[in-house]
């Protein structure tokens, strides 16, 4: 017999408080290749890959994706991954994606034992009835999706992409559907059983494509591949310019008349001339992906590192020939903040100037968008993750104040910011010509300026930042002066 005991916590009670976890930094070396290669359905809309091998095994090697991801994974350092938006160029097939096959299932000895295979399923909204398939001398799965093909008459298409088999309809637009696949030894030997419709679509407009991919917020800068319409690009670089988070797009130009400085219709002239900080042209006379190769060199910057951030002036860009420029052509790529990648006299070649088309440096925009999400994100995580509430009172401002100074650090530490003279507008105790030590200057409102509105509702007192940029040197004049 158990005598009975009283439980410890009568006395001493101890009880266990997980904080939340922190909200997390955007990725700034997130890159997207849009293309409107049929290879990622509307549903899927962004897939993302870790090398250019991945990339061809899914769109083939002649496929504007897969020569993007080359300029890209050609970077050094090399980048970790990329990912590829659809653009839905043409209107686009229903399908049915069977589930992700197993390695063990993927074996053909639960295919070659199938002498008669049969399934019924819908397509377009009328049955179709898939018989007589013999598997019994298949040696892989292409040849599976091959007799299905076959068996489905003309009413649609078998493929089997590595990892699952993908039924489409031959027809196009929002009544393309296929579905209702019956449950037999067959389809559930492709896992077509719990599988997924996605119905067609419409063809959108590269407008309509880049409005779409910013809805799914898991990258930072775009590149669009393949042909495109200069008025549609321009659309889209303004759309890219009024999205929120930030992000960033870029354009290769193989117009000669950007070597022009008389003329007034290219892309980077009206780009240049609407003064878009979120778009950046680059000039290639051979490569059409030129500008993926600086979205490869811009990934791998960890601004979380110390001395890690970049400029673009002075880059390599792998894979991409060098253009052979008289002195007025660079002048008019300069001019129109059109970036090159250019041969030089000493036998060395250099991407320049590293802007974007309204003039700002690319990593000036690259790094003050980190610098914005950082500090963002550790003011929110200071109040999210708080256990206790951050009150209105001296206690609350320090550690708001304490929270952006550790964000500025890190700047310091990447190379953002430094040390300085600011030459701004006078704030706090700021003043025009004041050196910032720290190479910033944080100013919040005293308390008891605060309005009583904005303490009742439970307002910070206003804040404003000054930052110092690091900068860089892009040119140097030097006087010898030589006495006999």
């Amino acid at each position: 017999m158990t005598l009975p005991t009283l439980p410890v916590n009568r006395v001493v009670n101890v009880q266990i408080q997980m904080s939340p976890m922190a909200a997390q930094l955007r990725n700034f070396g997130a890159m997207l290749i849009i293309g409107s290669s049929d290879v990622i359905d509307a549903q899927e809309r962004i897939r993302t890959y870790a090398s250019a091998t991945e990339v061809a095994a899914d769109f083939g090697t002649a496929a504007p994706e897969y020569q993007a991801a080359v300029a890209f994974f050609s970077q050094s350092p090399q980048p970790t991954n990329v990912q590829i938006g659809r653009w839905i160029k043409e209107a686009s097939n229903g399908l049915y994606r069977g589930k992700i096959l197993s390695t063990s299932n993927q074996e053909m000895d639960n295919f070659t034992g199938i002498a008669s295979g049969a399934f019924d399923l819908k397509i377009d909204g009328e049955t179709v009835n898939v018989t007589g398939v013999n598997l019994s001398a298949q040696s892989n799965l292409n040849g599976v999706a091959s007799q299905i093909t076959t068996a489905l008459n003309s009413k649609g298409t078998c493929l089997w992409n590595g990892q699952q088999f993908v039924i489409k309809s031959v027809t196009t637009g929002t009544s393309s559907t296929v579905s209702e696949v019956s449950d037999t030894e067959l389809s559930q030997a492709m896992g077509l059983i719990g599988g997924t419709m996605v119905s067609g679509a419409q063809a959108e407009s590269m407008l309509d494509a880049t409005n779409a991919l910013l809805d799914i917020n898991t990258w930072y800068g775009a590149f669009y591949s393949g042909e495109f319409e200069q008025d549609d690009a321009i659309e889209c670089a303004q759309a890219i310019s009024a999205s929120t988070p930030s992000h960033i797009c870029a354009f290769t130009s193989m117009d000669t008349n950007e070597l022009d400085s008389t003329q007034t219709s290219s892309l980077g002239y009206e780009l240049s001339q609407l003064g878009n900080n979120r778009a950046f042209v680059q000039y290639s006379s051979t490569a059409p992906n030129a500008a993926m190769s600086v979205l490869g060199r811009m990934s791998t910057v960890n601004f979380e590192g110390s001395n890690t951030t970049i400029t673009l002036k002075f880059k390599q860009c792998p894979g991409v020939e060098p253009e052979y420029l008289r002195t007025q052509q660079a002048n008019a790529l300069q001019g129109n903040n059109v970036n090159v990648f250019a041969a030089y006299q000493n036998d060395t070649s250099i991407l320049q100037e590293g802007t974007m088309a309204g003039g700002w440096f690319i990593d000036e925009t690259h790094g003050l968008d980190w610098l914005q999400n950082r500090v963002e994100t550790d003011l929110w995580n200071l109040l999210y993750t708080s256990n206790t509430k951050i009150g209105q009172d001296e206690s609350g401002v320090t550690a708001i104040l304490s929270t952006i100074n550790g964000s500025l650090d890190a700047a310091v530490r990447n190379g953002l910011v430094a040390p300085g003279v600011w030459n701004g507008d006078e704030f706090g105790t700021l003043k025009k010509g004041d050196t910032l030590s720290t190479g910033y200057y944080v100013y919040i409102q005293p308390l008891d300026e605060q309005s009583q509105s904005d303490r009742e509702a439970r307002k910070a007192p206003p804040i404003q930042v000054a930052v110092k940029l690091k900068g860089a040197i892009h040119s140097i004049d030097v006087t010898v002066t030589v006495n006999r």
